[in-house]
């Protein structure tokens, strides 16, 4: 009995009671927390952030598609299209429809071209979008391309022919280096262009008046708001703005003239620039040899670009800004002028040239390009026939202080400021410079041959047509301009780009300034002128000046021989001039890389940029 006993427990009601109580006091409050959470959670999702949030849910069900603006038209200042957009046809493809990539490559290859770095540039494009989402392969086919496809498209379920504007360049090779072009858009580009202006552009300008005039060109970019579904594809169309063309660009280039020039340096290498004195309109702007700029618009191909940018003729590069060249023999007007303005020589001094000039206490002697000599030198006949021991003289009193005071005034040693990138400011030697770079003093000797556009000298062709075109002008800077007129798409108004008025060059005596450009018509009008021969017949007159840059240094007592030089080593052909004397209507600066002669390689050709000019336009 004891022993059943001892197995009865006798249960705690009053310690359970509490276990209980405090059971469901727990269950109770942490109900409440969880209540308070959710409904603090509520509140914020709710009205504290209910704009944020409503904005993020209209953005998963809304979405903007960019509309590409048509670019602008380029006409030369005669209307003559030089830049338009042409239907071009793109084939492509939608990845999520192809079971089998390589497969469909193989077949497409028996109907179009499609290259290696088609398809690499294809497979590029489709790990960085949407499958859903047409992919170009293959830019620009050609008609029979199309219509291959065309009659073979059922057998490709997922690709597509679509057709688009893309640039395109009727003249070819034609004003190439003042044009420039458009090129699809680069990673470093893409950083660079404001993301909601260039949303959904591919294409953008990359050099000549397709850069610089990109903004106006491109113009506005239009959208599409549009509804999607959770996968990204659109279901309908909210709301559409169209976008705004570019501007149509009118350049001063006349075409005819552009030619003429061109044609005249075939298979030379060199620059033209012609441009009127009075406007700073950029009438020919010419570096050969050229390119073809159609090539680049959707991507040229390597092997075809590398050609370009090794040959040793330099296609790509922009002789007419960026080439530096010594001016020989072209700036001795402007030194006669400084020699005027400054009161040192007049018209009737006169030195005797014995073929070669030499400073005191120097056995040294500086040769004029006639070893025999000129005899008796008048200012006037030392520019007529470009006598180098006159200027030596000249220069040795004006001192290289001076020099490059008055050089400066014609824009020599900086850049003119023309309406395109990447032009070069020449050289300008000063003893500061040379101080600064080279750390040595400047000696007499340099001065010599810096009056005569030879030694550290550098400049341009379009520095050379500018200093032309100031000296013609009597002194007044005019900036050249490339832009003539905008005009807004679908209007027949032109906007002019006025000429711009950098200044004036303060003039002593205007009889000085008269005295050189009777100087220089005597170059082509008298008998004995270094370029007297390209004058006949002409139905005007010219003022000109030849000039023959040596490319590499001779030897004392060492004659230069054309034909025992190697061709990259002769002379530069270098001539300036402007037409008519009386109220010129143009100037013109021509270089012929190796050309030799001034008088005999650049002076015809300046004759022909004359005439294509002037005779069209019926010169008083």
């Amino acid at each position: 009995m004891a022993q059943f006993e001892s197995r009865i427990t006798l249960r705690d009601h009053l310690r359970e009671s509490h276990l209980f109580s405090n059971r469901v006091i727990f269950a109770v409050v942490f109900v409440f927390v969880l209540m308070a959470t959710l409904l603090l959670r509520m509140f914020s999702l709710q009205v504290a952030n209910h704009e944020h949030y409503t904005t993020l849910s209209q953005n998963n069900r809304v979405s903007l598609i960019p509309i590409v603006p048509t670019r602008g038209l380029i006409y030369d200042k005669n209307g003559v299209v030089l830049a338009q957009n042409l239907p071009s046809f793109t084939l492509e493809i939608t990845p999520e429809k192809i079971s089998d990539m390589d497969e469909l490559l193989t077949r497409l290859r028996e109907i179009v071209d499609v290259t290696d770095e088609d398809w690499t540039r294809f497979n590029k494009l489709r790990n960085q979008s949407a499958k859903f989402k047409a992919l170009p392969l293959r830019y620009r086919l050609n008609q029979e391309e199309v219509a291959r496809f065309s009659v073979r498209q059922h057998e490709f379920p997922g690709v597509a022919i679509e057709a688009q504007l893309t640039r395109h360049y009727p003249m070819g090779e034609l004003g190439v280096h003042a044009l420039g072009y458009v090129g699809r858009i680069n990673e470093r580009e893409l950083k660079e262009l404001d993301a909601a202006d260039y949303n959904g552009t591919t294409h953008v300008g990359k050099n000549g008046v397709e850069k610089s005039y990109e903004d106006l060109l491109h113009g506005d970019v239009g959208f599409k708001r549009v509804e999607t579904n959770a996968q990204g594809r659109v279901v309908r169309v909210l709301e559409e703005k169209r976008p705004v063309p570019g501007h149509h660009l009118y350049l001063n280039i006349d075409t005819r003239v552009q030619a003429a020039a061109e044609a005249a340096l075939k298979n030379l290498r060199g620059a033209v620039v012609a441009m009127d004195p009075g406007t700073g309109q950029i009438i020919s702007l010419v570096s050969m040899p050229g390119f073809d700029p159609n090539t680049f618009v959707n991507g040229i191909e390597t092997d075809a670009f590398n050609d370009l940018a090794t040959s040793k003729k330099q296609p790509l590069f922009n002789r007419a800004i960026k080439g530096r060249y010594p001016p020989g023999s072209t700036i001795k007007p402007m030194i006669g002028l400084a020699g005027l303005e400054n009161d040192l020589v007049h018209g009737a001094t006169s030195i005797n040239c014995n073929g070669y000039f030499q400073l005191k206490n120097d056995d040294h002697k500086y040769r004029d390009w006639k070893r025999e000599g000129h005899g008796d030198m008048t200012l006037l006949a030392a520019i007529r026939e470009s006598c180098d021991v006159y200027f030596y003289d000249l220069s040795l009193n004006l001192g290289i202080d001076r020099i490059y005071s008055f050089m400066s005034l014609f824009g020599f040693g900086k850049r003119t400021g023309i309406d395109i990138v990447g032009e070069s400011g020449g050289l300008l030697p000063s003893r500061t410079w040379k101080r600064q770079v080279k750390h040595e003093m400047w000696y007499p000797g340099e001065t010599l041959i810096t009056g005569i556009g030879q030694g550290f000298n550098l400049a341009t062709p379009l520095q050379l047509a500018f200093a032309t075109s100031v000296l013609a002008n009597y002194g007044l800077q005019v900036i050249p301009k490339l832009g003539y007129a905008l005009r807004t798409p679908n209007t027949d108004t032109l906007n002019y780009i006025e000429p711009v008025i950098a200044g004036k060059i303060p003039i002593v005596k205007k009889s000085n300034w008269d005295y050189i450009v009777t100087s220089m018509d005597r170059v082509i009008s008298s008998p004995r002128g270094t370029a007297n021969h390209i004058g006949r017949g002409a139905q005007y007159r010219i003022a000109g000046k030849t000039g023959t840059a040596q490319v590499f240094g001779i030897k004392q007592g060492e004659a230069y021989n054309k034909e025992e030089t190697e061709l990259h080593l002769r002379d530069h052909a270098l001539f300036v001039g402007f037409a008519p004397v009386k109220n010129p209507k143009i100037a013109v600066s021509v270089i012929v890389e190796n050309g030799g002669s001034g008088s005999a390689t650049a002076a015809p050709i300046a004759r022909k940029v004359l005439d294509s000019y002037l005779l069209q336009n019926n010169p008083s």
